[in-house]
């Protein structure tokens, strides 16, 4: 019988030049957290249905045999499992045990399912990456904090459960949001509010 891990779609979709793409995809994820709203292009990954090439791009980047892996319901295929395993070693794990969330808005819920740190290690949270069909998706909203310099419009599947995570910093949950080859981030020291009319 043919090992899962020895399947086409679990070796393909990698990093062509892993080195190079990966520092390229890194800077890019990091100037996403450090620019709450402003989506970042990322490119060189391709993962199996139904993920996008950014939200492949930030699971080869930032997971490896350390990392806890959640997909949520929709993510959770064999092809998707396989090409994680094969490409990053990554441990996929549930919900409450994850570093790492992968899936829809709804397939992610609840929120209060996911790690927040405590308060001597409040990095040890989960990071949710939100995957989503169209880039403004949601609801109109305001973000404000650090990295932005006075206002910065972004969409939203909603804005309480935001509004809830920034109240416990420096406790909390951070958010990647990729569409196709397009991320965003929204860090808990972003404050999100409805925007002036």
């Amino acid at each position: 019988m043919q090992s899962p891990l020895s399947e086409p779609h679990a070796l393909q979709g990698g990093f062509d030049d892993a080195p190079v793409q990966s520092a390229t995809a890194f800077r890019a994820i990091m100037t996403a957290m450090a620019r709450p709203g402003v989506s970042q292009d990322l490119i060189g990954a391709t993962a199996p249905a139904p993920l996008s090439v950014a939200a492949a791009c930030v699971i080869l980047t930032l997971c490896d045999p350390e990392t806890g892996l959640y997909l949520a319901p929709g993510y959770d295929s064999e092809a998707v499992q396989d090409w994680v395993r094969f490409h990053t070693g990554a441990q996929l794990v549930g919900a409450a045990a994850c570093d790492f969330a992968l899936g829809d808005w709804q397939a992610l819920m609840p929120l209060s399912q996911y790690a927040v740190g405590d308060a001597e290690y409040p990095d040890r949270s989960a990071t949710l990456i939100v995957e989503s069909k169209a880039a403004n998706d949601g609801m109109a909203v305001a973000l404000r904090g650090p990295g932005i310099k006075t206002v910065q419009p972004f969409h939203l599947p909603e804005i309480a459960g935001f509004q809830q995570n920034g109240t416990i910093f420096p406790l909390g949950l951070d958010f990647f949001f990729s569409c196709g080859s397009q991320l965003a981030a929204l860090p808990r020291t972003t404050k999100v509010s409805l925007p002036c009319m």
